[in-house]
């Protein structure tokens, strides 16, 4: 069974790099005649009642002598990517690529490539993905998800470049559209130019390593009542600042017996030649937990996808309320990222989320575990699940025995439906969402 998996694996190397590279060799009229070859060569496999091989022949001709002809094509060349530092997936994203001519003649009829590191899986990985899709595929029945599923990171289109001057930086304006989030690693760029027949490019190349950081998918949100009340924060606002126990400093202050030494103002003592102390105000403001489910043992999970954007777009949306946000997921380790109120930013908060990854070496527990740990500081919990199963309607039924307000939300499978007992009791009205791939927009829409 290995053996065929590897074939496979090879087959689909081989094809996808002739899918991939095709468009880019080939101009349009190309393409028109490999399709010509083609079609002429299945007419003509009766070759004496029909006379399609004279066609196939001649058409075969001109694409070979063009292809000769681009392999001729040198160029000399410099560039320099002007990339921003975050993208956002699914979301068109503008730059700049200056290029030098380093030759000393004027060159003309250029189009500017950008070539990405290799996105096709290493053999173990396409297993993986094949075996969790058999898993999920029925018996005589095409995944639609199978279907859609690919390993595409970026979709960018080639521009045509002004005549080039010798020696004069020329600015050429790039597109891309990131399909996944994560790490998107350049590897150079390639000048092409048609061969005399305008059929095949010819392709000068240079190495240009760059990468850039794509943000999840962010969805928009209506203005929402999130849950909890302000909670005392032991060491108030200071704490989103800076680490240690300090408080809300509000005034000054005689000393009294049991007061901290480090409490103790020591220019107030000098000037009034007795011990005078810093008074503080216990801090109370509002601090959200927002968990994560990332315990999937699918590598390439849309599921996963979608749950890390409706996490991303939660993260976004209670940054402007001005309250604290945990956000609580695990990975190779359990961890915890806090923003707002000085603390960090949105945008790193978002960073975190571009970088995680299914976690298959934990068990489930692990999180409820970290989650537990932090009921005693926060006001509510707005929970992100994949899926739902017996593990996780215990551990949301536990955190509502603890009285913790809870906003829940569950991402399936399009057309999984609601499953049974996946509703929390009529407790909790409004507070527990099925949110279905494909349309988790219009499920987020409709919170209240």
């Amino acid at each position: 069974m290995m053996l065929v998996r590897r074939v496979v694996y090879f087959v689909y190397r081989g094809l996808s790099g002739v899918r991939d590279e095709g468009p880019r060799r080939l101009t349009r009229a190309g393409l028109g005649v490999l399709g010509g070859m083609g079609v002429s060569g299945l007419l003509s496999l009766n070759i004496a009642g029909s006379l399609s091989y004279q066609i196939f022949v001649v058409l075969g001709c001109l694409l070979g002598t063009a292809a000769v002809a681009a392999r001729c094509y040198r160029m000399r060349f410099a560039a320099e990517r002007q990339l921003p530092r975050l993208g956002t997936v699914g979301e068109p994203l503008a730059y700049t690529v200056v290029v030098w001519n380093r030759t000393a003649r004027r060159q003309a009829d250029l189009v500017l490539l950008e070539n990405l590191e290799d996105p096709r899986p290493r053999f173990e990985e396409y297993v993986a993905v094949q075996r969790a899709e058999e898993k999920r595929t029925r018996s005589f029945r095409v995944s639609r998800r199978a279907r859609r599923q690919g390993f595409e990171l970026a979709r960018i289109r080639e521009a045509a470049v002004p005549e080039l001057a010798p020696g004069v930086p020329t600015e050429v304006r790039m597109e891309l559209v990131p399909l996944r989030r994560g790490c998107l690693r350049f590897a150079g760029v390639t000048l092409a130019r048609p061969d005399p027949l305008g059929l095949v490019r010819g392709y000068a190349g240079l190495g240009l390593a760059q990468s850039l950081l794509v943000l999840p998918r962010r969805y928009e949100l209506p203005p929402l009542a999130l849950p909890g009340q302000r909670r005392y924060q032991q060491g108030g606002v200071a704490l989103a600042a800076s680490v240690g126990e300090s408080e809300e400093f509000v005034a000054l202050r005689d000393y009294r017996p049991g007061d901290p030494l480090r409490h103790i103002h020591w220019r107030s003592w000098a000037k009034a030649g007795q011990p005078i102390v810093k008074e503080f105000e216990d801090e109370f403001f509002v601090r959200h937990a927002l968990f994560l489910d990332t315990f999937t043992d699918e590598p390439q999970s849309e599921l996963f996808e979608e749950a890390v954007s409706v996490a991303a777009s939660f993260a976004c949306t209670l940054q402007t309320q001005e309250s604290l946000l945990d956000l609580l997921l695990v990975g190779a380790e359990a961890y915890c990222f806090t923003s707002g109120r000085g603390v960090a930013h949105t945008e790193q908060m978002l960073e975190v989320l571009a970088s995680v990854r299914p976690c298959r070496e934990r068990a489930f527990g692990t999180l409820e575990q970290l989650v537990l740990s932090h009921l005693s500081v926060v006001s509510g919990c707005i929970g992100v699940l994949i899926g739902w199963d017996a593990a996780r309607e215990r551990f949301i039924r536990r955190l509502r025995d603890f009285g913790v307000p809870l906003l829940v939300l569950v991402v399936t499978e399009s057309g999984s439906g609601r499953a049974p007992g996946m509703a929390l009791p009529p407790e909790e009205p409004g507070r527990f969402h099925v949110l279905e791939v494909g349309k988790v927009r219009e499920g987020l829409a409709r919170l209240q």
